[in-house]
């Protein structure tokens, strides 16, 4: 095993929101991760909660910084996230490339385990890693769910099926929208863990965001104005070698009542011909490996399998 460093490290506990400046720092630092990685190391959900006012008892953020005073960096954060006090902590873990194998890993988790059971969290590793694989089964934890990440090379449009004539499709209108679409959202994900709950803070703190476009946001209703199916594009601005910039299918909802009857198709298509008229040359998406309709569908659309986050956590009880 690595040594721990020879310059200083500390760990600081934050049990509240980040302020401005320490969030920016963060965000560099899983920026520079994804640089070299290749995945996002934090997700959207913890990025939202580490940013929100009244995450409370719900959330936990460790900083790890190597030097002293004015020379010290942020090597390190750890950020443990849950729906409420009754619900599993989610893990969620990355170190700067430029301090990996010096303890700083070691560190955040020594800290963390002082604070809670690390053998009942749940903990996200982005991309099927070997060395996740050897930390979580270090803590106790096993392999519970896989969530897909799939990808569409290409700039060939998809063919769009004939209209139908029962539905109307608009983008998003922000300010009059928020209500339908957290209700249709709820209903679409009722039973996914993280999806379904999102909140009308949650959803305003998405559109705060920088790569918010209501112009890529597809809303499908019905004759009476109901809500019933949607999809949410994201822009990922080109980095590192990359020359354009790459889609992203950001989430896909339908309601239970119209499941089946190809809203989630017709919207999907026109998001991806959306994305390509921005000038991207791939784009992406996230899906749970047991949603086999769903897989199935992508597939369809050109999408194959590019790599998988893991999450790791308590041995479930037969």
């Amino acid at each position: 095993m690595s040594e721990l460093p020879q310059t200083t490290v500390s760990v600081q506990h934050v049990t509240a929101e980040l302020d401005e400046r320490t969030l920016s720092d963060v965000r560099q630092l899983a920026s520079d991760a994804q640089d070299i990685d290749g995945n996002p190391p934090l997700s959207d959900q913890t990025l939202v909660a580490l940013a929100a006012d009244e995450s409370g008892d719900n959330i936990t953020t460790l900083l790890a910084e190597v030097g002293e005073g004015a020379e010290a960096v942020l090597a390190g954060v750890a950020v443990l996230v849950r729906e409420a006090q009754d619900q599993p902590w989610v893990m969620e873990l990355v170190v700067h490339p430029e301090h990996r194998q010096s303890g700083i890993g070691r560190a955040l988790l020594t800290k963390l385990n002082e604070l809670v059971d690390l053998t009942t969290v749940q903990a996200w590793a982005h991309g099927d890693h070997e060395a996740a694989k050897k930390l979580a089964a270090k803590i106790g934890l096993s392999r519970v769910r896989e969530l897909y990440r799939m990808r569409r090379e290409g700039t060939d449009f998809v063919e769009e099926p004939p209209a139908d004539r029962r539905f109307t499709v608009r983008t998003f209108r922000v300010g009059e929208d928020e209500p339908a679409w957290l209700e249709a959202n709820s209903k679409a994900f009722a039973h996914h863990p993280e999806q379904g709950s999102l909140t009308l803070s949650d959803l305003d703190a998405r559109m705060a965001e920088d790569w918010f476009d209501p112009s890529g946001f597809f809303l499908a209703f019905d004759a009476e104005q109901n809500l019933l199916a949607y999809h949410w594009t994201k822009l990922h601005p080109a980095s590192g070698d990359a020359i354009r910039p790459t889609g992203e299918v950001y989430v896909v909802g339908v309601v239970p009542e119209v499941q089946g009857m190809g809203l989630g198709r017709s919207l999907t298509i026109a998001g991806i011909n959306y994305l390509l008229e921005l000038g991207v040359d791939a784009v992406i998406l996230y899906v749970d490996a047991d949603n086999e309709p769903a897989v199935k569908l992508y597939r369809s659309l050109g999408f194959t399998l590019w790599d998988a986050d893991i999450m790791y956590g308590p041995q479930p009880i037969d």
